[in-house]
């Protein structure tokens, strides 16, 4: 492949089994260029029998893949590495024009995912064990972390390259085998990376896509073949990725919605503050889920001030195709979901709201048939209203009004969600004390997209996290391995005797 050139998408986007493109014979589902509006390919969907080869692939492949040394697999991922520079600009092309976000945003996302490639290669490190010699007379005992087996991905459509990744480069170099089930509606990234891979010598049947809906999604969660599964996607399908998975035996760790809350204090930079959120919640039109979606302002004249620029700062948002340079928001990803955020939109003005910004009824000239949704600005939003509850994944911002600090606390301890949160203050005392009292998995302060980096781990709280570990660092480590602890013993002479009591140190 030529890192310089676009490559030419497929017009159907196909599976990969066993180190190779494979057409499938299931449906075909639309994919759409979302800054058109209209469809741009097709994808096959995977039968359970293709599903059944990928895991039969994956399996014929860990053997060899587990016995490898750490070192070997780290420097496939290296190459890997090298590669991902290489096609970062091609990769984000892809992203872009399958999920609508702007190819800065997209170059991003790759960055983010390149970064957990770069800590994987670390592996031989990342793995060791621990060691004590003479715990007992002649006694040594020692730890290894050893791969699962088979595993796999399930991925959301708003991160494409940055999720997955996440996932399979810690899942590979500890010695597992994986297979991938991207979203439907952006496949072809999965695929691209695919090629990579085996670019870069990864040998064939250790990494597999298939591409699929809940079918596949099923095939993997009922398999015994199957050992673990990772998911992020919404707090529904999350809850049951791990309620299917765990009845089935498997490790499962599915990271569900968020609702993610701000706290704007009276000392706070209102700029710095203002700027941050208008980033934080309309970037990537709100597709995300460490998007800042709720600004408590702590007083009204607080509000009032953080409204009166918000109010003129988001209007001079540039909203365009996502190929065009230099704009802020892209499109929705498909009209569906476009049509489901206005329905929020509806539901806030109908429960008293008020509506500062309306994005109802937006479009972009020359694409006017494109999922746009403008920059949509609510104030006086108290906790009762669904535009608050519930996640909405989508460029709408909610400002609730408080009147301190601990009332800002509580509201976001309160809420089902506890995935990101954040605090604008010029104060050490509050920002300490948002620290230690907030119960939320991910914490900024003066930081509105609180995203660890990849040698720290990803992950909330409460409703936002099913099963025990957090993505990608060194819990993720944790999550592709299990550990087992030897003690062993090399006696000397032949006169050991056996021994009927619990063995002591004395």
């Amino acid at each position: 492949m030529n890192a310089t050139t676009h490559p030419t998408l497929a017009p159907l986007v196909t599976h990969w089994i066993d180190g190779k493109e494979v057409q499938g014979h299931g449906p075909h589902v639309a994919v759409y260029n979302p800054s058109l509006g209209r469809e741009a390919r097709q994808v096959t969907l995977a039968t359970a029998d293709e599903v059944h080869a990928a895991i039969a692939s994956a399996a014929a492949a860990f053997p060899a893949w587990a016995r490898t040394p750490a070192l070997r697999r780290a420097r496939v991922m290296f190459k890997f590495k090298d590669l991902l520079d290489q096609h970062a600009k091609i990769i984000a092309s892809i992203i872009s024009a399958e999920h609508g976000k702007t190819l800065s945003d997209a170059e991003g996302e790759v960055t983010r995912g390149l970064e957990v490639v770069e800590f994987a290669c670390g592996a031989p490190h990342l793995l060791k064990g621990e060691f004590s010699d003479n715990v007992g007379t002649g006694l040594d005992s020692f730890s290894l972390r050893q791969p699962l087996g088979v595993v796999a991905g399930i991925t959301p459509f708003n991160f494409p390259a940055m999720v997955p990744m996440w996932m399979f480069p810690v899942a590979l170099v500890a010695g597992n085998t994986f297979i991938l089930k991207p979203s439907e509606r952006d496949p072809s990234t999965a695929i691209y990376l695919a090629r990579l891979l085996k670019e870069a010598g990864l040998p064939d049947g250790v990494f597999n896509v298939v591409q699929g809906d809940k079918l596949a999604v099923d095939t993997l969660l009922e398999s015994p073949a199957v050992s673990a599964v990772s998911f992020v996607g919404s707090t529904p399908i999350a809850r049951y990725i791990h309620s299917q998975g765990t009845a089935h035996g498997k490790r499962v760790q599915a990271l569900g919605g968020a609702k993610n809350h701000a706290i704007v204090m009276p000392d706070a930079d209102m700029g710095a503050a203002m700027e941050a959120i208008v980033g934080a919640a309309y970037g990537s039109a709100g597709e995300r889920c460490m998007a800042i979606s709720v600004a408590i302002a702590v007083g009204d004249a607080t509000a009032d001030e953080l409204i009166t620029r918000l109010k003129a700062r988001v209007p001079q948002l540039k909203i365009a195709s996502s190929e065009t340079p230099g704009a802020d928001m892209g499109p929705l990803v498909t009209q569906a979901h476009k049509n489901k955020v206005v329905g929020y939109i509806d539901a806030g003005v109908a429960e008293g709201a008020t509506l500062v910004l309306d994005g109802r009824g937006f479009s972009v000239a020359g694409h006017e048939e494109g999922f746009f949704l403008g920059a949509t600005l609510f104030d006086h939003v108290t906790p009762q209203m669904k535009i608050y509850k519930e996640e909405i994944f989508g460029p709408v911002l909610c400002v609730v009004r408080v009147p301190d600090f601990a009332s800002a606390v509580k509201l976001i301890n309160s809420h089902e969600f506890a995935n990101g949160t954040a605090v604008f203050t010029r104060s050490g005392e509050v920002a300490r004390k948002f620290v230690q009292d907030i119960e939320v998995g991910m914490v900024g302060v003066n930081v509105p997209l609180p995203v660890p980096m990849a040698f720290h781990s990803f992950g909330g709280w409460r409703n936002s996290l099913f099963g025990d570990h957090h993505a990608y660092g060194q819990e993720g480590i944790r999550f592709y391995t299990r550990l087992k602890t030897v003690t062993q013993r090399w006696p000397e002479t032949d006169s050991v005797k056996a021994e009927f009591v619990m063995p002591t140190m004395k």
